[in-house]
């Protein structure tokens, strides 16, 4: 068990780093696409979502595969590439002359983002069961520290030009992060060891590779397949609310980059207290299915909070109580794998992937374009917040479909 203790950090530092990508690009990217678009919010708009959208699909295809070749092959060898592919993806961002250029970006960014799947098999590989929603609520931890560090990073860094390469203050941000991945990436390299024993691993099969492939398969688990259904719903409600935070925010409130970036780093803060700390202890004393019911709960109401709130300070005590829907990640992700065999673990969080990589597909450019229409000159009426009205309604049926799966589970 000792030889594990580094690798889980190497994996915990791993997840940090992808959510670290995300956090930078949500605040500096709305503005870096306008500057694309003459400054047009509502052309800027579309376009954001559809470069989510574009990460989005690729994560999809490649989520699948790369947890089939990681239950073949192991999980270090996938990490390892899909990190060094990061980087790659940080310096096209960061030297994109054209918006052309940044769907290339996105694009190598989605078959890198395929690795938080595999990050989350390795940690079932070291967990125990009866450890696993504990262990994958580090997961939430990761993510928000990312989330802290990431718009944190953004709201500084996005004012601090670099001559010597050329570069608008705006692109900073992706060089650093380039230099940190770099840096994981070496270290795993050297330090991190293989997680899964040779006798849990499976020969390598197109027919699960594939991302409809891997969708069949989780409908072998009925408990699976409701919670995977309900994870949809509530991550395309999630996915929108991300991807209009920086719109909404700079349209009713007039925030800038540093605002924004404030607001996220709380954000950030508030899911790695609530995930990291608060649901080691929350999830054993009151078990997956209360603790998902509740999260769920909580997340349907603050985000119909958001829609109407009036004034921005308003925003950061919502952002506080909503930080305890983050509960929805290890608790429905803790239930899911205790359902399938230690062999598929790959397989299985492969496909949780892909059902998350479709939420980023639909959710941005739902949302995105229902802010540009009610935000709009031509609306009916002025709603900026419909997107986050169409995530409670959302997190309502994600509700009523987890309800609905916990009659399969035994009592």
């Amino acid at each position: 068990m000792s030889a594990r203790k580094p690798a889980l950090g190497f994996i915990l530092v791993t997840l940090f780093l992808d959510i670290l990508g995300l956090g930078l690009i949500i605040p500096i990217l709305p503005r870096l696409v306008e500057s694309f678009v003459g400054n047009d919010p509502t052309e800027g708009a579309f376009y954001v979502g559809l470069l989510t959208a574009t990460y989005a699909v690729m994560q999809f295809f490649c989520a699948p595969l790369m947890g089939s070749i990681s239950d073949r092959y192991g999980r270090r060898v996938v990490l390892l590439v899909t990190l060094f592919g990061q980087v790659l993806d940080y310096l096209l961002l960061a030297f994109s002359p054209t918006l052309g250029w940044f769907f290339l970006g996105r694009v190598l960014a989605g078959v890198g983002g395929a690795s938080i799947g595999t990050a989350g098999a390795y940690i079932a590989d070291v967990s125990p069961p009866e450890k696993r929603a504990q262990n994958f609520g580090l997961i939430g931890v990761a993510f928000g520290l990312g989330f802290i560090a990431g718009p944190a990073m953004s709201a500084w860094l996005g004012t601090v030009q670099l001559p010597f390469l050329g570069l608008d203050a705006l692109r900073t941000p992706f060089i650093v992060a380039g230099c940190f991945t770099l840096v994981n990436a070496v270290w795993g390299v050297f330090f991190v060891p293989e997680s899964l024993a040779p006798e849990n691993r499976r020969a390598f099969s197109w027919s699960r590779a594939n991302p409809f492939g891997a969708l069949r398969y989780l409908a072998r688990y009925p408990v699976v397949l409701g919670l995977s259904a309900s994870w949809l719903l509530f991550g395309i409600a999630q996915r929108g609310l991300e991807n209009t935070w920086v719109l909404y925010t700079q349209y009713r409130f007039d925030w800038g980059v540093r605002e924004t970036g404030f607001s996220l780093a709380v954000v950030g803060l508030a899911a790695a207290v609530v995930q990291g700390g608060l649901s080691r202890r929350i999830i054993p004393k009151f078990g997956e299915r209360r603790v998902l019911t509740f999260a769920l709960g909580v997340s349907a109401v603050t985000f119909a909070c958001y829609a109407f709130a009036s004034q921005g300070w308003m925003m950061f005590p919502i952002i506080v109580v909503s930080a305890f829907g983050g509960l929805t990640q290890p608790s429905a992700q803790g239930l899911m794998s205790k359902a399938v065999p230690a062999n598929e673990q790959g397989m299985l969080q492969g496909g949780i992937l892909g059902v998350g990589s479709l939420t980023g597909a639909f959710g941005p450019p739902l949302a995105t374009n229902l802010f540009g229409y009610f935000a709009g000159a031509d609306a009916p009426i002025a709603l900026p917040g419909a997107g986050f009205l169409m995530s409670s309604l959302l997190t309502v049926f994600a509700l009523l479909m987890a309800i609905r799966t916990f009659k399969r589970l035994p009592a």
